[in-house]
């Protein structure tokens, strides 16, 4: 994929999605974990052929998405940091969604229904297997019933997630094909 000024504008596009929604939605517990990150952590993995090159487009789109919302932090019109301590992990978690990306990637729809469902699925039991080991007993207790606790006060977020894959990936990827390809199509080839 050759880097351009439609790559750039498609690029921006996305960092404006994921800052607008930590932004509008993010104080909002009940709507935490909509967010576009991963449905661009997806679609790299679905569009960009060198494999090493599509780790960027959604580490760029989260860095500096946190990096508005830590600026806005910082000036006093936010109400939480967009860096935080252990946040790499979070990092790590939504280059899963890119690894998936490969694993379907095709033309098919059914490859990205099944990575539109699959990503944000990974993403929820291995964030919340993390939150569960690396807490006090005070939260989550230090067993199986600890665990599927701790997975049971995740079930919103991932609702908030898949909901947030049925909304972006179709959005995203007819603005990849518009803004990049010139075309007016919902899929891949």
């Amino acid at each position: 994929m050759k880097v351009n000024g439609r790559i750039l504008f498609f690029t921006l596009l996305l960092v404006i999605a994921a800052t607008a929604c930590k932004f509008f939605l993010g104080p909002d517990i009940s709507w935490s974990g909509f967010s576009p990150v991963i449905a661009i952590a997806l679609l790299a993995g679905f569009i960009i052929p060198k494999k090493d090159f599509s780790f960027i487009l959604p580490l760029l789109a989260l860095f500096l998405s946190d990096a508005a919302i830590q600026l806005l932090y910082q000036t006093g019109n936010f109400e939480y940091a967009g860096f935080y301590e252990g946040q790499w992990k979070n990092y790590l978690l939504i280059l899963s969604a890119t690894l998936i990306g490969w694993m379907v990637k095709g033309a098919k729809y059914s490859g990205m229904i099944a990575g539109g469902i699959l990503a944000p699925t990974v993403y929820f039991l291995a964030s919340n297997f993390m939150v569960w080991q690396g807490t006090t007993e005070a939260v989550y207790s230090r067993s199986f019933n600890g665990l599927l606790t701790c997975y049971e006060a995740g079930l919103p977020f991932y609702k908030n997630s898949l909901a947030a894959m049925l909304v972006f990936l179709p959005l995203i990827l007819f603005s990849y094909n518009y803004i990049v390809r010139n075309r007016t199509e919902l899929k891949l080839a």
